[in-house]
């Protein structure tokens, strides 16, 4: 029960898309069952311990990663094979996907993502640039005890761009191809990558597999989710949205990220990225766009705007694509 046909696969997406936009992830059940994000945490957590030991030497280090990677994903998808036989037991496939889709909208981050990038913005608005940069620090990795409000804001777009691409459009890319099983592989591999991934002293060697896998996979949706942003954004910047991307996107440190951001940068006539400090290290990254650096709170407002209509475009595209494929039945 890991493989369908895209006559079923595609409604999924399409429905998961739809629905997680309107509700995002109850906050009853997070407050009585947690996510599955943080099931999937806890044993990287397990495996990390248990497997990344420091007697190892780098080379099976290495090894010991791949080991967990393999379990990372075989254990949500043994869950979720062993749900699906039971359910299609016992319904019938329409109603299942139906279920296949609500149970999708937990992988995906629409609702989640708009409201903690919005947070940032009232903080700023409403108590100043210390209140920003706590809020952006929910959302990014790099120190924000350093930023001015321009560099809060810029933070903010770059963390709704890159997050649009892996949060949103990958997952529902995966779903589109394999349905909810698709959607879980993507995301336990890309739990394993935010936790294990980075290039720290630790896991420089037990994270390559999963930092690996998760560029490759992700490679596909950051070019759709560039692609969505330049098409909904303002005719007059387009042109700039699509040179941002040419130009600057190959040049970015990470493979993916650098494709919506450079898009989101050229769409709103704003430079995103370039250096920035992490755990007191500088970290010299190239521009994204040609504009202005001083971004403000009504560029993150353009930006939120710009995000739901990235996010309607890929509900509509996956909508289309679901009712195509019934009609060619």
């Amino acid at each position: 029960m890991l493989f369908f046909p895209l006559v079923t696969t595609l409604p999924v997406a399409a429905l998961a898309a739809i629905l997680e936009s309107l509700w995002g992830y109850p906050a009853i059940l997070l407050g009585t069952i947690g996510h599955p994000v943080m099931w999937i945490g806890t044993l990287i957590d397990r495996l990390d311990t248990a497997l990344n030991l420091p007697e190892y030497s780098e080379r099976k280090r290495r090894w010991m990663g791949i080991l967990a990677l393999v379990v990372i994903v075989l254990v949500p998808l043994t869950v979720v094979s062993l749900v699906l036989q039971i359910g299609y037991a016992v319904l019938p496939p329409p109603v299942m996907i139906v279920v296949q889709g609500v149970l999708t909208t937990a992988l995906v981050a629409q609702k989640s993502l708009w409201t903690h990038v919005r947070a940032v913005g009232t903080a700023l608005r409403r108590e100043g640039l210390a209140a920003g940069r706590q809020a952006v620090a929910q959302i990014v990795g790099r120190d924000t005890r350093v930023l001015d409000e321009a560099g809060v804001v810029r933070a903010a777009l770059e963390s709704l761009a890159e997050n649009f691409s892996d949060g949103v459009v990958a997952p529902l890319v995966w779903a589109a191809l394999f349905g909810l099983p698709g959607a879980v592989f993507y995301k336990a591999v890309n739990t394993a990558d935010s936790m294990i991934g980075h290039l720290t002293p630790r896991h420089a060697a037990f994270g390559m597999a999963a930092a690996t896998v998760d560029d490759m996979i992700n490679l596909p949706a950051s070019r759709l989710a560039a692609l969505c942003l330049i098409w909904v954004a303002p005719a007059e910047r387009r042109a700039q949205a699509r040179a941002a991307v040419r130009r600057d996107a190959p040049g970015h440190r990470s493979p993916n990220a650098g494709w919506p951001e450079a898009a989101m940068a050229g769409a709103l006539g704003l430079r995103l990225a370039g250096p920035r400090q992490y755990g007191g290290t500088r970290v010299d990254d190239v521009w994204m766009g040609d504009g202005t650096p001083n971004a403000t709170v009504d560029d993150l407002d353009r930006g939120l705007v710009l995000y739901r209509r990235a996010c309607a475009l890929l509900s509509v595209l996956l909508l289309a694509a679901a009712v195509l494929s019934m009609i060619a039945l």
